[in-house]
């Protein structure tokens, strides 16, 4: 029997809680979600909004990906909360730098991901974690970058160049009625990456309430394009209803 994917809805996967160790000496909460029987085709790294404002490995497009994409897509997420920042599976050590020491989280998860072999990497930022990908994320185990309403306010003309000067795939999905960048002038500013796909989205604003099938669906064209979008809305086996506590900091 067919049962209707809602946000809470939490699909098969092997899911274990991680530390990422970093190179300031700082262990970070995490998890790793796979497919629960066959190897991933794609592994996203996902870096959240800004923690000072809520942001976590629980925000919800996040979540969202956990519970659903290894199952329906075969795609491995990764999810953490950077130095400082809580959420119900426990706080990171350390403090919140503004973007600057949060280079050691980054390639923290990087280097789990190495050592995990983990395949087809792509870094999925998300408002500030837009800013954490093009700022620190620039690594050769890294394909590509997927770029959720950016703010771009760290990255700088010199980031974009050496995003550009890479030749990675750099797609960004702007919400129409984006706070911070709308479409318009996100195409401009990312005319400095020749390469940068730069996508809108009608009636979407910055946290994309009501939108994450959307965000989802457009992930998973960029990371693993043999698998149909949109995805499925329902689903033909186990299930769990798992709500998921937000914490605030």
């Amino acid at each position: 029997m067919s049962t209707e994917i809602r946000a809470n809805t939490m699909l098969p996967a092997h899911r274990e809680p991680i530390t990422l160790h970093t190179a300031d000496g700082l262990k970070l909460i995490g998890e790793l979600a796979l497919p629960e029987s066959r190897p991933p085709r794609a592994t996203l790294i996902c870096l959240h909004p800004l923690p000072t404002h809520g942001g976590m490995m629980d925000s919800h497009i996040y979540r969202k990906a956990a519970f659903r994409l290894p199952a329906l897509a075969d795609i491995a997420v990764l999810r953490f909360n950077t130095r400082g920042t809580v959420s119900e599976a426990g706080r990171s050590e350390g403090s919140f730098d503004g973007g600057s020491s949060e280079r050691f989280d980054v390639a923290a998860a990087l280097e789990f991901a190495e050592f995990q072999d983990l395949p087809n990497v792509w870094l999925v930022g998300w408002s500030f974690g837009t800013d954490l990908t093009l700022v620190h994320g620039l690594d050769p185990l890294v394909e590509g970058a997927v770029l959720i309403s950016p703010p771009l306010r760290w990255s700088t003309e010199e980031h974009l160049k050496a995003w550009a000067d890479s030749g990675k795939p750099v797609h960004a999905l702007i919400p129409e009625f984006d706070d911070y960048l709308r479409p318009d002038e996100a195409r401009r500013r990312f005319a400095a990456i020749p390469q940068a796909e730069v996508t809108g989205f009608a009636d979407t604003k910055h946290l994309w309430v009501g939108k994450a099938e959307a965000a989802l669906d457009a992930i998973v064209r960029v990371v693993a394009p043999d698998v149909p979008t949109p995805l499925p809305r329902t689903w033909d086996g186990p299930s769990e209803n798992r709500p998921v506590t937000i914490v605030e900091s």
